[in-house]
């Protein structure tokens, strides 16, 4: 099935070029997976994230130090009490379909993001209306002061906050949206798409970058290619040799097994997408048991062993560390405040569970081979859960239905799941904030898991509250509290680069894969 989905792939991309002019520019990518969500507001998935950011907008942009700049934005200001912002929209805004982009289009996206989005909804929280002054104009009334207000609007991690259509977003709001127009540097090319093998993104020659220099997700998003073409090559040894012969210019996830192989060919370079690692976690549903109980959670942390884990999915050392900070080691909020003392513990381990009333009952885990290091990670969790009485077993897909399944809320024996193992940036996870597993507001609407916690909630808003000279103690104190009632379990950090061909040029660090500056 791999190869026939290869090889149709192949041919349709031969007859794509024949039809194009010789001169045109394609930039060949191997990506992290298939692009099987097009809602980047629905589902946080990376690959969607990523598609998201090439097509849509948003108001404003992380650099490449996490510090917010504008975007769509042209002016903005805020009421001396801080309870009112205005924004205006620069010009030349509109969508791939010519419609100008209008704050009728703003309004409704950002009140879908604060519905879904684990920054959105804090933001939201504050929020007591947004209100059109014109076409280009809009404010937003807070009931207390924001400060992350930029920071919250220019997000790349979780649903970003991208702008979409108004009529796009006037169906059923439970479901994902299936059209792909945006006002952003590239259109989905929906005629060439081919599931499982093949996403085409065009350049939008109508698009007007802003005049700033790239950085990070920032500044002008200048397109130096015609096509940008998503091959899916399953098998990672395929898919470096398809890079080594010049059949693709880039890897966004290259197996770490094959760097050595990679580096030693003086036309390819490896580089990092950001200078803070990511971070791997169990997730565990706590909508049923045994995990609804915070002490079978608790159990995970004493079963897991970060060192086999890490070493199963990301191989030498040099590729991983071991941390259990839920905010990142070696982040700005770097703290192992209440963790200290969590270490590999079976007997530990079986008594908490024994405690949380676990009884043998079987508990179903979704995952996927297709991200290679998921699923070698999944298999060395099931072991170990299996040596503390743990009778688990591995429901293996391939990855768009691994996520998929994710979502559903179902009981596990009706399609739901109990567990998954997946990984998430640096910049998602370095910050209360942001990070999108510590989200435990009993609103059902945090990241699937939907662990509820109202203490953990009430700490994190402490923190987000506390100056400068407060903020660390808030910070230990909240960390010390989710190490007790443990959202996920941290498994560890890796990097994760990025190969290109030499001749690929203007990579930008960023808390995703850009492909606007990149040149051939």
């Amino acid at each position: 099935m791999r190869f026939a989905r290869w090889a149709l792939a192949t041919l349709l991309l031969s007859t794509a070029a024949q039809a194009q002019p010789a001169a045109q520019k394609v930039l060949r990518v191997v990506p992290s997976a298939d692009l099987t969500q097009l809602d980047p507001g629905f589902a946080s998935i990376v690959i969607t994230r990523i598609y998201g950011l090439m097509v849509y907008e948003t108001l404003f942009a992380w650099d490449s130090k996490l510090q917010p700049k504008p975007q769509m934005v042209k002016d903005w200001g805020t009421s001396d009490d801080g309870l009112v912002w205005r924004f205006s929209l620069r010009p030349g805004l509109k969508f791939h379909d010519g419609q100008r982009v209008t704050t009728a289009d703003v309004i409704p996206s950002l009140q879908r993001w604060m519905v879904r989005d684990v920054v959105g909804q804090k933001l939201g929280s504050s929020v007591t209306r947004m209100d059109a002054v014109d076409p280009d104009t809009f404010e937003i009334r807070l009931s207390k002061p924001y400060p992350a207000m930029l920071f919250s609007l220019g997000s790349g991690i979780g649903q970003v906050p991208i702008i979409m259509r108004a009529q796009d977003l006037a169906g059923d709001p439970t479901k994902p949206i299936t059209t792909a127009i945006g006002s952003g540097p590239f259109r989905f090319n929906t005629a060439l798409r081919v599931s499982g093998a093949l996403t085409v993104f065009d350049r939008n020659p109508d698009y007007v970058p802003r005049d700033e220099p790239p950085d990070g997700l920032a500044g002008g998003r200048r397109v130096k290619v015609d096509r940008v073409e998503w091959r899916v090559i399953p098998d990672a040894s395929t898919a470096v040799a398809a890079l080594q012969a010049g059949e693709v210019d880039v890897i966004e996830q290259p197996a770490l097994e094959l760097l050595p192989l990679i580096r030693r060919n003086p036309n390819i370079r490896v580089q990092k997408l950001t200078d803070l690692s990511n971070q791997t976690m169990l997730r565990p549903n706590s909508l049923y048991p045994p995990f609804n109980d915070a002490r079978a959670r608790l159990a995970l942390a004493y079963i897991v062993d970060q060192a086999d884990i890490m070493a199963a999915g990301f191989g030498d050392k040099e590729n991983w560390t071991e941390c259990r900070s839920y905010f990142i080691c070696g982040g700005p909020y770097d703290t192992l405040a209440g963790v200290k003392g969590i270490k590999p513990d079976l007997e530990r381990a079986k008594a908490l569970l024994k405690e949380a009333g676990y009884k043998g009952e079987m508990l179903v885990f979704p995952s996927t081979h297709e991200i290679a290091w998921i699923g070698q990670m999944a298999e060395v969790v099931a072991d170990e859960m299996k040596r503390a009485g743990i009778n688990v077993e591995i429901a293996w897909g391939d990855w768009g239905t691994t996520a998929g399944r994710q979502s559903n809320r179902g009981a596990p024996d009706k399609g739901g799941w109990n567990l998954f193992a997946t990984g998430a940036s640096g910049p998602t996870m370095h910050s209360p904030l942001t990070n999108i597993g510590t989200n435990m507001a009993c609103n059902g609407r945090n990241f699937p898991g939907w662990p509820c916690d109202e203490e953990a909630e009430r700490l994190r808003q402490v923190f987000l509250d506390a100056d400068d000279a407060r903020r660390p103690a808030a910070l230990d104190a909240l960390h010390t509290h989710l190490a007790t009632v443990q959202p996920y379990i941290v498994m560890g950090q890796y990097q994760q680069p990025v190969a290109l061909r030499t001749a690929v040029t203007g990579f930008l660090e960023s808390p995703v894969m850009l492909y606007w500056n990149l040149d051939k």
